[in-house]
């Protein structure tokens, strides 16, 4: 009878444990609710707050073709305004610059990236400008906020791009030959002449390509030779922002808050062609100063 009332005794004292809230289980019961909210955080995580969720790449595909469907409307209407005005270069140039006004801001309200515009006083004169690029987006920049009375310098390949490579020859800009650097020179010669002929403006991208990564390459000296023989003033454009808002070789723009600074004129009125290297070095050395961390160049 003892060993029986033991073993009740025994049996009673582990139900009570089992039962006891105040027991070590308990705490044992911890880590299943954490397991349980893990793939719920996860997911919201995924779905809202990373940027490379899937809602967020579609929306980033629905922004980039309609950019795209947008672009080839205004593109060929222009286009079509450009073959009425063979006749008249100057007004084929100043027609480029309104289509650009018209596309990049729209492309740019499509896409939806915050912007901040600084020292747009200096872009109402005649002058070289200059821009740092690191992005698709900077192209739509350039076209949106250089002034009426600009021509670019681009690649000769540009006029295989589909609409808009037959435009921007329609529009009278310029484009040299980076394979033939005897070409290449002439055609920097013909474009400064055109531009004092005409009155007009440069815009160039010192670096000559595109930043893989965002951060400032060396600059080439052909803006240099420009202003040397145009004596425009240089104003430097800082973009900051777009190598992350839309990087090289994605197709997911990201909704990243941009930034476009104008620097004050630089004069080159008493610039001296032999020194052309310090006067790369000085307006490259300017521009890492003005650009954050993450976008100045390697040491």
């Amino acid at each position: 009878m003892e060993s029986s009332g033991g073993g009740a005794l025994l049996r009673n004292r582990r139900l009570e444990s089992f039962l006891d809230t105040s027991s070590g289980l308990r705490v044992e019961e911890a880590p299943k609710i954490l397991v349980k909210e893990k793939p719920e955080l996860w997911l919201k995580k995924d779905v809202y707050m990373d940027d490379n969720g899937w809602v967020s790449s579609i929306i980033s595909w629905i922004r980039i073709v309609t950019c795209f469907v947008s672009m080839m409307v205004t593109t060929f209407i222009w286009a079509l305004i450009m073959v009425v005005l063979i006749p008249w270069p100057y007004e084929r140039i100043r027609q480029g610059n309104i289509y650009g006004h018209v596309t990049g801001r729209m492309l740019m309200w499509i896409l939806g990236n915050p912007i901040k515009i600084e020292g747009a006083e200096y872009n109402n004169e005649r002058a070289i400008y200059i821009s740092n690029h690191a992005s698709p987006i900077d192209i739509f920049l350039i076209m949106w906020l250089t002034p009426t009375g600009t021509v670019g310098i681009a690649k000769k390949e540009i006029v295989w791009y589909p609409l808009f490579g037959q435009l921007y020859v329609l529009a009278n800009h310029l484009r040299i030959d980076r394979s033939n650097p005897t070409s290449a020179i002439e055609s920097m010669n013909e474009a400064a002449r055109a531009v004092v002929r005409n009155n007009l403006s440069l815009i160039i991208f010192p670096e000559g390509t595109r930043s893989k990564n965002g951060r400032l390459l060396p600059f080439k000296k052909g803006f240099v030779h420009l202003a040397l023989q145009t004596r425009l003033p240089i104003v430097p454009m800082v973009l900051t922002g777009t190598h992350q808002a839309w990087r090289k070789g994605s197709l997911h723009v990201r909704p990243t808050p941009l930034a476009v600074k104008y620097l004050p004129p630089i004069s080159t009125e008493n610039w001296k062609a032999e020194k052309i290297d310090d006067y790369v070095k000085m307006v490259h050395d300017l521009y890492a100063a003005q650009l954050p961390e993450t976008q100045r160049p390697l040491a």
